[in-house]
């Protein structure tokens, strides 16, 4: 488990002081999931996905216009968040972690990609975050998790509807990893917490001009512009 690695406690640990820095200003918003695909855990040696958090202070409302031209890697990730409706500890159960989760709304994260030869360097700045925004949550109810598809509009050119799972995985093992992560900073995954559990089709590269559109089917769209 990630709670288990020395570089992780270490990266969790210098993390912990930028939340304590972003919260001086901003709000509680949740956390963050990174890293969380196969290929990206071989890549930087885990077993479970990143966790980062989330603040007011790098929330945008849907339509916003974000200048990137002094980013040095930007990137778009088109992600499912979640909303979780109790608390959760370290050592919850995906099982309980699904029964805790309540709403479900299309994101967007920018992040501006730099070295990940560091796992401490990587969670110390809190996995490459820049801005978030969401769209509009819709109350699951009857609705399961895995009925959930998200699609992208790419400067105008929609893709197909894809299922997240065939990039991240299933939600609620997410939701349990960060939920053990976040005691490391001395937290728990609290109720009303956003959580945006990881890209759900591969990050794209990012230019000045371009417009993308994130939709989960029976939910309203985000969308953002590039400047």
């Amino acid at each position: 488990m990630n709670r288990e690695d020395e570089r992780i406690i270490e990266g969790m640990g210098r993390q912990a002081l930028l939340n304590a820095e972003a919260l001086t200003g901003a709000s509680r918003l949740g956390w963050k999931a990174g890293f969380g695909t196969e290929a990206a855990m071989s890549a930087i040696g885990t077993r479970q996905p990143l966790a980062g958090f989330l603040t007011t202070s790098t929330l945008l409302d849907s339509g916003s216009s974000v200048p990137i031209g002094g980013w040095a890697m930007p990137l778009i990730e088109a992600e499912v968040a979640v909303r979780i409706d109790r608390e959760l500890g370290p050592g919850v159960s995906p099982e309980t972690a699904a029964l805790a989760i309540g709403a479900v709304a299309p994101a967007i994260e920018l992040v501006d990609l730099g070295s990940i030869e560091s796992v401490e360097e990587i969670l110390a700045g809190n996995i490459f975050h820049r801005q978030v925004l969401l769209g509009e949550f819709e109350e699951l109810g009857e609705r399961e998790l895995g009925e959930v598809r998200i699609t992208v509009t790419a400067n105008d050119e929609t893709g197909d509807p894809q299922d997240p799972r065939e990039v991240i995985g299933e939600i609620p093992p997410i939701v349990a990893a960060l939920a053990d992560q976040a005691d490391l900073l001395g937290d728990r995954i609290q109720a009303g917490d956003v959580v945006i559990t990881g890209a759900a089709v591969p990050p794209a590269p990012l230019s000045s001009g371009d417009s993308y559109r994130v939709e989960l089917d029976g939910t309203g769209p985000v969308t953002v512009e590039l400047a």
